[in-house]
């Protein structure tokens, strides 16, 4: 009995459920008078939204029947879910079509183009309003950039002082945008344009990687000074005078009188060898002697005359080794010192070679010779007569790195390019 009473409850609060349904249940009875209510009520909506005076409405049994033309199948699809939501409707039939009329498809564009010129009218006061604030603004910034002070004096180099100027127009130029957007209420585009800005510099910077790279190690370059005008560097090689840094690549002049031009990158990547960061540079070259030679007494011999050489600095002092045994005989290794900014360190060398190989060969010890003769068999000619070599010392002055310096400094005096190298600058 007790389960009877259940199920009894369920299916008594289980129907009125049933009929709350959103799709709703079609009435059994309707009337004329229901009808022209619907047909009323659909025609007022039809009439406050326009575009629908073709379209004729009419209601039976609560079916709502449209027939007529619309500008576009938009209007007329549209009309399906505004008659349903009227109350009464037991269903929609629509037979509205998309006119072909000319007029009528051509009219609407029409109002629709005087009703934007008309906002467009209305608004170009305030957009010249808004564009005269931008270029009053980027105007100033311009004006404020091309001043020298204090651009110059904060930036180690034009270049740079340059770069903070094109960053100056750049912040003057984004703040006049955001505030020509706040005059017109459009700053929601503001986000847009930054974002399509960020995307497009992205690309480009993966597309000119290389340059983008270079210009960097030019600002490095031009920050660290890693030479300066008239130096002796090696870079990745190529030796020469450094003539200029630009904002693209730092010219050397070679010792054959050749303009090297480095892309800052590969300098700023390479090993930069600074020949006159220091006076002081030794020179080292390698002489053989016979086995059997007293090697104590030949390695003083050698030592102490490049020591006594004129061009030769007492500190730091010659130097002789030796180095390896080989076939021929013993290889010494002998080094000097020279002031590079009086004595040519190429000329030097030379001359103690010179000096060293007369010294051993007036002591009497035989330098071996590593090739071998083949004598024929025919009647022997005099030999001509062998002129008798100098022992006086020879000038070693640094007249070559001389004449390089004012070639340079001609080549610096010219206005036609940049520099971004300064004597007055410190050196890293």
């Amino acid at each position: 009995m007790r389960v009877f009473l259940i199920f009894a409850l369920f299916f008594a609060f289980a129907h009125p459920a049933a009929a709350q349904e959103a799709t709703g249940t079609i009435a059994t009875e309707t009337s004329a008078q229901q009808d022209a209510a619907i047909a009323l009520r659909i025609r007022e909506i039809l009439g406050e939204l326009g575009d629908y005076d073709d379209v004729t409405v009419t209601v039976s049994e609560g079916v709502v029947t449209l027939r007529g033309t619309t500008p576009s199948t938009v209007e007329a699809v549209a009309l399906d879910p505004l008659a349903a939501r009227v109350q009464g409707v037991v269903a929609v039939r629509n037979q509205v079509s998309e006119t072909t009329d000319i007029g009528d498809r051509i009219n609407p564009a029409i109002d629709r183009f005087r009703a934007r010129l008309d906002q467009f009218i209305a608004f170009v006061p305030l957009a010249l309003i808004a564009g005269a604030v931008f270029a009053l603004v980027v105007f100033f910034g311009f004006a404020l950039a091309r001043m020298r002070q204090p651009w110059e004096r904060l930036a180690p180099n034009t270049f740079i002082a340059e770069i903070y100027r094109q960053l100056l127009r750049i912040a003057f130029v984004i703040f006049g945008i955001v505030i020509a957007l706040d005059i017109v209420n459009a700053t929601a585009l503001l986000s847009t344009i930054l974002g399509a800005a960020g995307i497009i510099g992205l690309a480009l910077g993966f597309a000119v990687r290389d340059t983008v790279e270079n210009f960097i190690a030019s600002v490095m370059l031009s920050f660290r000074q890693p030479f300066r005008p008239n130096d002796t560097v090696e870079i990745n090689g190529d030796i020469g005078k450094v003539i200029r840094l630009t904002s693209r690549a730092t010219i050397l002049l070679s010792f054959d009188g050749n303009h090297i031009r480095i892309p800052n990158s590969s300098v700023f990547k390479s090993r930069i060898i600074n020949y006159t960061q220091n006076a002081e540079r030794r020179f080292m070259f390698s002489i053989m002697v016979e086995r059997d030679t007293d090697l104590q007494a030949a390695r003083t011999l050698v030592e102490q005359t490049v020591q006594d050489l004129p061009f030769i600095l007492t500190e730091p002092a010659a130097q002789t080794w030796i180095e390896a045994l080989h076939t021929a005989g013993v290889e010494l290794v002998v080094t000097g010192w020279v002031d590079q900014n009086e004595t040519s360190i190429v000329r030097a060398k030379g001359e103690a070679l010179r000096q060293v190989k007369l010294a051993i060969q007036a002591a009497g010890i035989v330098i071996p010779d590593a090739t071998q003769a083949i004598q024929l068999t025919r009647e022997a000619k005099a030999l001509p007569q062998q002129l008798q070599e100098s022992t006086q010392v020879e000038a070693v002055e640094a007249s070559e790195s001389a004449a390089l310096d004012r070639i340079v400094e001609a080549e610096r005096q010219e206005e036609i390019a940049e520099d971004l190298l300064r004597q007055d600058n410190l050196k890293e």
